[in-house]
């Protein structure tokens, strides 16, 4: 499955059935608890690689990135503009980028 695949399947399952869908569920609680979710599994992550845990490290970066697709999904931005955004930034230096952004 690509990046864009969890996107579709994410759309896909946003208008289904809390009852019987995780995602539909978590996105009927709002953006607040999908950023909530998200930041859960992104401690998790970082404690499967903190403890060098490689086949955790893999199952809660899934985790990261479902939780992240629904959080995007939440705040109604499109992979499209997550790609853009990398485009623009494929030739600039990560401390240049850092410098450019307007405090």
């Amino acid at each position: 499955m690509k990046i864009d695949d969890l996107f579709a399947v994410i759309e896909a399952r946003s208008g289904s059935d809390p009852e019987f869908s995780w995602t539909a569920k978590l996105l009927s609680q709002g953006s607040d608890k999908c950023a909530e979710k998200f930041g859960e599994e992104a401690i998790e992550t970082i404690i499967a690689a903190t403890k060098k845990n490689k086949s955790g490290l893999i199952h809660e970066t899934v985790d990261l990135l479902y939780h992240l697709v629904v959080m995007l999904h939440a705040n109604e931005v499109k992979l499209t503009e997550i790609t853009e955004e990398l485009k623009r930034r494929k030739n600039i230096s990560g401390i240049e980028e850092k410098k450019s952004r307007s405090t």
